[in-house]
């Protein structure tokens, strides 16, 4: 599925080396969970990330809690954080050691899940704890070998998303379109597509979602547009912003500052030349 490309500048992923272990979800969880990654970092000193809006909801599962707040603020973020989508960029000042796994949730896989509208996590962070952590963090520390922990990932999540609640079907219908379309799809189409008017469209939407139909083309065409950045031999600025829906170079310019934080240029700089 479209859209779970982690947008982080070039010179961040060179500032915080880490081990990861990537790992694939059992394929009964297809369309729910689309990746587990392991991540082991060093104690480190203070380090800002700058995180751009994904197409996922992730939940990070933490056995070794760093110190995590929000850039320029005392605001700290809650252990264990499920993050919702997002329609900015989030700062995050993060210092010491920090071990644990991130899964990566379509919206279809955190609404059943977690039995709440995603409006409920939308550009906000929530424990785990205040959601239905239970006793799984526990369980993963106790077990020997990611491989097997995200085998017990599996059957975890895999007891209680199948279960859960769906999203509506004209709501999962046209998320899935603005996705693989990569945002390029009109929403007046995509009204006429699912035979709701638009206004109805954005309502039921935003409240199962958390965000409008608008906005998660706009992210698609700014993941889109960072994969093509980061090819060996990228094209130039104003073939990709044709190529991704925009107007014109200038206002590729204008969307990805909107919603990274920094230019397309400032994106794909290295840390070391």
């Amino acid at each position: 599925m479209p859209g779970w490309t982690l947008v982080a500048s070039q010179a961040d992923i060179e500032r915080a080396p880490a081990e990861r272990v990537f790992g694939t979800p059992h394929r009964r969880l297809a369309g729910h969970v689309l990746s587990y990654t392991s991540h082991d970092f060093p104690d480190m000193p203070p380090m800002t990330w700058r995180v751009a809006p994904l197409g996922v909801i992730t939940m990070v599962l933490d056995f070794e809690v760093p110190l995590r707040r929000e850039a320029g603020t005392d605001k700290t973020f809650p252990v264990s954080p499920v993050n919702g989508l997002r329609d900015r960029p989030m700062m995050i000042e993060q210092s010491g050691p920090s071990r644990g796994i991130s899964v990566a949730l379509t919206p279809l896989g955190a609404y059943a899940l977690f039995g709440l509208p995603l409006r409920e996590l939308a550009n906000t962070s929530i424990g785990l704890a205040d959601l239905r952590g239970g006793c799984l963090i526990e369980q993963l520390v106790e077990t020997d070998g990611w491989d097997t922990r995200f085998r017990l990932l599996d059957e975890y999540l895999m007891s209680r998303i199948g279960g859960g609640p769906e999203l509506a079907r004209p709501v999962e219908g046209a998320w899935h379109r603005l996705n693989t379309s990569r945002g390029l799809l009109r929403i007046s189409a995509l009204a006429d597509e699912i035979g709701w008017t638009r206004q109805h469209l954005n309502i039921r939407f935003r409240e199962q979602i958390g965000l409008t139909p608008k906005t998660v083309a706009r992210i698609a065409r700014l993941h889109r547009a960072a994969s093509m950045m980061t090819r060996p031999s990228p094209l130039p600025w104003s073939a990709i912003a044709v190529g991704c829906g925009y107007t014109d170079q200038s206002h590729l310019n204008r969307d990805f500052r909107a919603l990274t934080g920094c230019t397309p240029s400032e994106f794909v700089r290295p840390l070391w030349k």
